[in-house]
């Protein structure tokens, strides 16, 4: 148990600073670091698996660890850090570009149309 938790926390810090760029020692230094990077649920699942894993240092402390938590915060972890493939960072691009230049047109058409209503135009 005391490895597989230990390997888990390692996987995790290592998707960290690749995905997110994220320097550190261990999975507790890196999630200092990015903690803002991530969503609240991945930072919580994050967290318990770096304490997990101090914990599993420690015999005594070994036998208090949930395994079912434990795998279930890692997946949280691994499903969120998992590089994307390129197609998919493209259309994560393009949608992204998308939706922000559609909110600049509405942004845009409401304030010309508040002004033309504010002068009496309309």
């Amino acid at each position: 148990m005391s490895i597989s938790v230990q390997q888990m926390a390692d996987r995790v810090a290592e998707l960290m600073e690749a995905r997110l760029r994220v320097k550190g020692e261990s999975l507790s230094g890196k999630l200092q670091r990015g903690r803002k990077l991530l969503p609240r649920r991945v930072q919580d699942a994050a967290r318990f698996l770096a304490e997990a894993s101090e914990q599993a240092k420690m015999p005594k402390l070994l036998v208090q660890i949930d395994p079912e938590r434990t795998a279930e915060a890692y997946d949280t972890c691994v499903r969120y850090l998992k590089p994307l493939g390129v197609g998919a960072r493209r259309r994560a691009w393009f949608l992204g570009t998308v939706t922000s230049a559609a909110t600049i047109i509405v942004v845009t058409a409401a304030m010309v149309l508040g002004v033309l209503m504010w002068r009496g135009f309309l």
